[in-house]
């Protein structure tokens, strides 16, 4: 079975290591201790058997096995169903990987379904073993650095887009065209992806909050959500500056694709004038240099002495004019 780690805890202390599920159901009741269940991509009769030890309702189930969630938190009488989309950025592709984590959170217990290698649970886990009082406040506490984590994980995530922000904004007046359009397009649906995955952040971290006195959540515990969300609340606010950023640099891109479309238009167009030009200058005297050099014995001034220095006179005043034309136009 993919349980990644597995542990019951008594006053923030870990007391046992099961080596099964059922043996934590049984030591969970028998020791009155919370459960901690971490698992990475179950089957849907793991999954099964978790719900139905722990009571957990059949549509958050139903999320779980589908997956492919947008981040949110729902409440099913006293467990919370929570979604989140961490994130970690690959330096080697310049890209950001999404992942799913779902979270169940009931009095003695919590439950944690990986779809993804991000985020690292592991380190939670141990954070949290290393603070026994903060552990000891229960499943709400846990749930709190599970948030932490992933708000925090999604730092280099966002330190990562802004640079390659910066390399876009460098390379617009340098070489910009076809090739910086898709990158810039790519990346805006990668900050779409990410945008999506932190906006509702707010609101859940605020949910939180608001139901803290209710179930009587621990004051310092309240006070470490409220850091979680003012991070959150940055977060959120620099990646919707990103996606504002990437639409202005597609739409300056355009433009400046257009402008060269343009401008090489108008060179070739000067060009094709002055082709124009001159050739319309040299047919004036091949046409009268080819009518006289037809031959014909009865041809008009072929006995008259000026006819030759006529013809010459003709095609230079044909070219003359031509060229006066094409240059008071600016053909040339």
């Amino acid at each position: 079975m993919p349980i990644v780690d597995n542990g019951v805890y008594v006053a923030g202390k870990r007391i046992e290591n099961p080596s099964s599920l059922a043996e934590t159901f049984e030591y969970t009741r028998a020791q009155h201790g919370m459960a901690w269940i971490g698992l990475f991509r179950p089957t849907p009769e793991e999954i099964a058997q978790v719900a139905d030890e722990f009571a957990l309702h059949s549509l958050a189930v139903e999320d779980a096995l589908t997956g492919h969630q947008r981040s949110k938190l729902e409440r099913y009488g006293d467990i919370l169903f929570v979604v989140l989309r961490p994130a970690r950025y690959i330096d080697e592709s310049e890209t950001v990987d999404f992942g799913e984590l779902h979270v169940f959170v009931g009095p003695d217990f919590i439950v944690t379904i990986r779809h993804a290698e991000s985020p690292d649970l592991s380190r939670v886990r141990r954070r949290m073993e290393q603070e026994p009082e903060l552990l000891a406040l229960g499943p709400e506490a846990v749930l709190y650095a599970i948030l932490d984590e992933v708000v925090d994980e999604y730092t280099p995530v966002v330190e990562g887009v802004e640079n390659d922000i910066d390399e876009i904004e460098d390379a617009l007046f340098e070489n910009g065209g076809v090739s910086l359009s898709k990158r810039i397009y790519d990346l805006s649906r990668e900050v779409i992806t990410l945008q999506r995955a932190v906006a509702p952040l707010a609101d859940m971290l605020e949910s939180l909050q608001r139901g803290a006195p209710k179930y009587e959540v621990d004051l310092e515990l309240q006070r470490s959500l409220r850091d979680v969300h003012d991070h959150a609340l940055r977060i959120i606010d620099k990646t919707a500056a990103f996606r504002s950023i990437l639409d202005n640099a597609l739409t300056v891109n355009a433009t400046i694709v257009t402008q060269r479309q343009t401008d090489t238009a108008l060179v070739q167009n000067e060009q094709v004038k002055k082709i124009s030009g001159w050739a319309a200058i040299l047919f004036g005297p091949t046409l009268v240099g080819t009518i006289y050099g037809m031959n014909f014995e009865y041809m008009p001034e072929l006995e008259w002495p000026l006819g030759y220095p006529m013809a010459l006179a003709l095609m230079a005043a044909t070219s003359l004019t031509l060229y006066w034309v094409f240059r008071k136009r600016h053909w040339l």
